[in-house]
């Protein structure tokens, strides 16, 4: 079996009132979303599934968040009408789907709470998704710590999942980003950025059951451990303060507690690099589908053949693709 963590849909209701409600930057990002008939056309996602034995998919809903497209009240109505569709859908389909993560309006607390309960209560999500930043907000915003605070009492994790728009330049003497660089670059390193402020603003030590779901292999941070590490060591030295002083244990234990999915699009040396930082217990088979331009059939063929190229025993090949889900 092969559980797919982070597959991305837009159910059709959903979509159309969608339609409504996106402004004119979302609006040239959504029109996109039609190339990719996998996000929102069954037939098409279930023809992809049919190319691999024993696939399932854990639904979670697309770009755009709510909160970036509308006030607080239609943001919940969106995101009832969106957690209500997907669990129709793993209704409809359990051979199909494994479970939905749930949709919340991060622009009312009260209301993301709300439906956090419902979601998971009602519906029998397996948990929800958030964004890095959250309405231009960092993750560790004390008016997010409610929501970190029901999820260990359920037990049940966060996906998190990073964003920046096309209108976020990567230098102050431009209006916008180029080459796509704000996703391809931009999106790993909010993800990082989150994970940072999370460890050092003591909220894995305040909620050290909370269990993150980090996109894209854990980005930065599996890669640069030694320079995290040495850059704050190095700057606690020369400006006489400690940044980690509020944390009980070794700073990296913080970041080894996330975890990662598999989707760095196929690259295996890549994967060994978040398997050496998180272990096997802390990855979990995802692949970003349908985000590629074969309308999620590559993302899945090579997230499958990185994992099963990865120099380990079958044992923690099994943990990553179905034990750890």
């Amino acid at each position: 079996m092969k559980i797919d963590i982070y597959t991305h849909i837009l159910p059709a209701k959903y979509m159309e009132a969608l339609d409504k409600h996106i402004g004119p930057e979302q609006k040239s990002f959504f029109n996109t979303i039609y190339v990719l008939k996998t996000l929102f056309d069954l037939d098409y996602r279930f023809r992809i599934m049919d190319k691999f034995d024993d696939l399932m998919h854990v639904l979670t809903l697309s770009m755009p968040p709510v909160e970036n497209i509308t006030d607080a009240g239609k943001a919940n109505e969106l995101a009832r009408l969106a957690n209500d569709e997907m669990a129709e859908l793993v209704l409809k389909y359990p051979d199909r789907f494994a479970a939905a993560v749930a949709c919340l309006p991060m622009n009312s607390m009260d209301a993301a709470l709300v439906e956090a309960d419902r979601a998971i209560k009602d519906l029998k999500f397996r948990g929800v998704q958030i964004f890095t930043p959250t309405s231009d907000k960092p993750l560790d915003s004390p008016e997010f710590w409610p929501l970190y605070e029901k999820m260990c009492q359920y037990n049940l994790p966060i996906w998190v999942h990073p964003q920046r728009p096309p209108s976020y330049p990567e230098y102050k003497s431009e209006k916008a980003s180029r080459y796509t660089i704000h996703g391809m670059l931009g999106w790993p390193y909010e993800t990082s950025v989150a994970m940072v402020r999370l460890v050092f603003s003591g909220i894995l030590e305040k909620f050290p059951s909370l269990k993150l779901i980090t996109h894209h292999g854990g980005a930065m941070i599996p890669f640069f451990e030694k320079r995290i590490a040495g850059w704050i060591d190095s700057h606690d030295i020369l400006l006489g303060r400690r940044d980690s002083e509020n944390l009980r244990k070794p700073m990296m234990d913080y970041f080894k507690m996330f975890y990662a999915d598999t989707a760095v699009y196929g690259n295996t040396d890549g994967l060994m690099c978040s398997y050496a930082f998180f272990g096997a217990a802390h990855l979990l088979f995802g692949t970003d589908m349908p985000w590629d331009n074969q309308l999620g059939l590559r993302y899945t063929r090579e997230t499958i053949a990185s994992v099963e190229k990865m120099p380990i025993n079958k044992g923690e090949k099994k943990m990553i693709f179905e034990d750890n889900t």
